[in-house]
C-alpha cells in the first residue's frame, strides 16, 4: 500500500500523486473548459491495493489453498480496469450479461469468474454453465432450473447456493445484504429452511460450493465476520451429513467498508482477514478454497472527479461554487447526503491545491434541481470562478452510476502514473468523454418521426 503519515494519519503518497494528477490534467487540457468535468483513477494505487488484498489473506491461509479474489464488476465496470486487475491476479465477480460481457472482453478467463445475481435468466445460467463459470443458485426456484440445466449437459462449472445468516444491519439498510427480509439468498433462520438446503446439497453430490455475502458499507467487520462464521458452520454440517468434503470452496463475498473521511485507508485487508482468523479459523487451515468478492474497497480511495467552478455566486449570505459535477456522477451522494457524504478538495485555475482559508460554502451540480450538491456548508478554501472541485474517494461506484439527468454526458475517465521525476503525470484514456451527438443517437434519433403514424 502507499506511505501512510502516522502522525496524521494521512496516506501521503496518495495525496502526493493526486495533486500531480489534477495539476498535469489541467495543464494537458483534458479538464477545462472543452471537457469540465473528468474522472482520474490512480494506477499505482489500484495495483498497491490488489497486492494488499492477497498479501492479507496470503498470511493467514494454509499454504497450497486455493484462493480468487474477485473484483465485483458492478463498482467499477471500466474493461481497462478489470484488465488491470486480472494483470495484478484479481478475477472478476459479475452479476448481469452486461457485466459479464465487459469480464471477458477485459480476458478474465472464466474460470476466474462468479456469476452472482438474485435474478439470473435461463439464457445467463445457460451460457455460464456453457463456459465453466462458477454460479451462485440464489433461491430454490434458481436450482431447479440449474437441475434442468446440469442434466441436460454436462459444465465444468462450481457451483454453489447462496445463503444469508440474516445476522442484522448496518449502518446504510439500502445496502446491507445479510438482514431478516434481505432478497438475497437462502434466509437460514426461516423455518425449514436450513433443513432444505442441507438436504439440497445431499440430493445433488455436484453442489460443491456455498455462498455468503454480509457486508457492505456501513457494515462492522465484526458482523461481516459472524456471517462469514454460519456459512463455514453450515459448510461443515453439511459435509458431516455427506460423510465427506462435498463442499470444498467457501465464497465469503466482500463488503469491506471504505473510510471516506480522510486519505486513510482503513480497515485494511490484514485487519479483516486477522479477524476472520481469530473468529472462524477452521476457515483458513487448507481444508476449503477460498473465493472474496471485494470492490468498493478496492477501487473507491484510488478515483477523483475533478470538476470545473463555471459560476461563483452567494445567496442568503452562503457562498455558492457551480461546477460541472452533481447527481449525474454522485447520485448516491446528492439524494442520500447523510449516508453518502463526499469530501471536497479546492484546486486553482492552473489544478494547483488552493490556499487561503476555510470559509463555509456549498459546492453545487449542473443539474436543474435545488438538492444538486455535492456538498452543503463545506469548509474549504473558496472556490472562484476557473477554479476546480474535487470529489475525492470516488474510483468505485461514481464512475459507474451516471445518472442521464438533463441529458449531461458521461465524463471521461483517464488512469494515471506519477510522473518519472516526481512532478508531472502520465495519463491513459479509459472511458473517452461522451458527446452530445451520442446522447441523440442513445435518445431516439434516427427514430424521430416513429410516433406521428401511431
Amino acid at each position: 500500500m502507499a506511505s501512510t503519515d502516522a502522525s496524521t494519519g494521512s496516506n501521503t503518497g496518495l495525496s502526493t500523486r493526486r495533486d500531480q494528477a489534477v495539476h498535469a490534467a489541467v495543464e494537458q487540457g483534458l479538464v477545462g473548459q472543452a471537457a469540465p468535468v473528468a474522472g482520474l483513477l490512480d494506477v499505482t494505487g489500484i495495483r498497491a491495493s490488489a497486492a494488499s488484498l492477497r498479501a492479507a489473506f496470503d498470511a493467514v491461509t494454509a499454504p497450497g489453498t486455493e484462493v480468487l479474489h474477485a473484483f465485483a464488476v458492478k463498482a467499477t465496470p471500466l474493461v481497462p480496469v478489470l484488465r488491470l486487475l486480472h494483470e495484478a491476479g484479481i478475477g472478476a465477480e459479475v452479476a448481469s450479461p452486461g457485466e459479464l460481457a465487459l469480464a471477458r472482453a477485459a480476458g478474465v478467463p472464466p474460470t476466474r469468474t462468479v456469476l452472482d445475481s438474485p435474478a439470473k435468466t435461463g439464457a445467463e445460467l445457460r451460457e455460464a454453465l456453457a463456459l465453466g463459470i462458477a454460479v451462485n443458485a440464489d433461491n430454490p426456484q434458481e436450482l431447479a432450473r440449474i437441475d434442468a440445466l446440469v442434466a441436460s449437459a454436462p459444465t465444468r462449472s462450481p457451483i454453489g447456493v447462496r445463503v444469508n445468516p440474516q445476522i442484522g444491519a448496518g449502518s446504510i439498510g439500502a445496502l446491507s445484504t445479510a438482514t431478516a427480509t434481505s432478497k438475497f439468498g437462502v434466509a437460514l433462520r426461516d423455518e425449514g429452511a436450513r433443513d432444505w438446503v442441507v438436504q439440497a446439497y445431499l440430493d445433488r453430490p455436484w453442489l460443491t460450493r456455498l455462498h455468503t455475502h454480509s457486508g457492505s458499507q456501513g457494515v462492522p467487520l465484526e458482523l461481516m465476520a459472524q456471517g462469514v462464521r454460519a456459512a463455514y458452520e453450515l459448510a461443515e454440517e453439511i459435509n458431516r451429513a455427506a460423510g465427506r468434503q462435498q463442499i470444498d470452496t467457501l465464497d465469503i463475498g466482500g463488503g469491506l467498508p471504505v473510510n471516506f473521511a480522510s486519505d486513510e485507508e482503513t480497515p485494511d485487508y490484514a485487519t479483516y482477514a486477522g479477524l476472520l482468523a481469530a473468529t472462524v479459523p477452521g476457515l483458513f487451515d487448507g481444508r476449503y478454497g477460498l473465493v472474496t468478492e471485494f470492490g468498493r474497497s478496492l477501487l473507491a480511495k484510488h478515483g477523483t472527479i475533478l470538476a470545473l467552478v463555471e459560476y461563483a455566486k452567494e445567496s442568503g449570505g452562503r457562498p455558492i461554487a457551480v461546477t460541472h459535477a452533481g447527481v449525474q456522477v454522485a447520485t448516491r451522494t446528492v439524494y442520500a447526503p447523510a449516508s453518502w457524504p463526499l469530501r471536497i478538495a479546492a484546486y486553482d485555475a492552473k489544478g494547483r491545491p488552493k490556499a487561503g482559508p476555510d470559509v463555509a460554502q456549498d459546492v453545487a451540480g449542473p443539474a436543474c434541481f435545488s438538492g444538486d450538491l455535492l456538498a452543503e456548508n463545506h469548509a474549504l478554501p473558496l472556490l472562484e470562478a476557473g477554479d476546480y472541485a474535487a470529489a475525492l474517494d470516488t474510483g468505485a461506484y461514481y464512475f459507474a452510476q451516471h445518472y442521464s439527468y438533463n441529458s449531461l454526458v458521461r465524463p471521461g475517465v483517464y488512469g494515471f502514473t506519477a510522473g518519472a521525476d516526481g512532478v508531472g503525470a502520465r495519463f491513459a484514456t479509459v472511458r473517452a468523454p461522451q458527446t452530445v451527438e451520442e446522447i441523440v443517437a442513445e435518445s431516439g434519433g434516427d427514430r424521430r418521426s416513429a410516433l406521428l403514424d401511431l
